[in-house]
């Protein structure tokens, strides 16, 4: 084989490996936000680089594969579903003690499923890679929680927090865990 032979052979050889880290990284990426969704966008605001932020995503997924989830008996579901009842009934009365205690509730079912559920961290960061998409209402009802828990949340908020933990607490508990109102309710509060 000639020089030039080998350069053009070293050359095509470097390109193909070039493009192939190139496809590699794309599919790795496209991955990650299929995963993620919105959160991926945020870690990587949040990140010095895009690369940071990937590789703080992959390892949320290392550290969720040795959890071990499991899901609710129908016992288990059932008595959340009605604790969740509970909760949404008691907000009529006591709007502040609802949301304290829906974020308790939720707290329970979080540990309950196999999620940490000591630090607050790095629970969402290890909900954030089964319940990436719920994970943003999650975040802005704790927030509004912690406000409250400071005086300063007003009824409004309130109840926006109940309806963002609704959304991740319906996502644990499985399909349809909140039981739609009997017919004859749903009628009498459309009149």
């Amino acid at each position: 084989m000639s020089p030039t032979e080998i350069v053009i052979v070293t050359v095509a050889v470097l390109a193909v490996l070039a493009a192939a880290v190139l496809i590699w990284n794309f599919v790795r990426r496209r991955n990650l936000r299929a995963t993620f969704g919105p959160e991926y966008d945020r870690v990587v605001a949040e990140r010095d680089s895009r690369g940071a932020a990937e590789r703080e995503l992959r390892e949320r997924e290392r550290r969720r594969e040795q959890l071990t989830i499991t899901p609710l008996s129908e016992e288990a579901r059932a008595r959340y579903a009605a604790a969740w009842e509970e909760v949404q009934a008691e907000f009529v009365d006591s709007p502040t003690t609802a949301v304290g205690n829906a974020d308790e509730l939720l707290t329970r079912l979080i540990a309950e499923r196999g999620y940490p559920s000591g630090d607050y961290a790095e629970q969402t960061a290890q909900l954030s890679v089964d319940h990436a998409r719920t994970l943003s209402r999650y975040r802005e009802a704790h927030e509004i929680h912690l406000t409250n828990e400071r005086g300063e949340a007003d009824t409004e908020q309130l109840r926006q927090a109940v309806v963002h933990y609704r959304a991740l607490f319906a996502e644990l508990l499985g399909e349809q865990p909140i039981h739609p109102p009997a017919p004859a309710q749903t009628e009498a509060s459309t009149r």
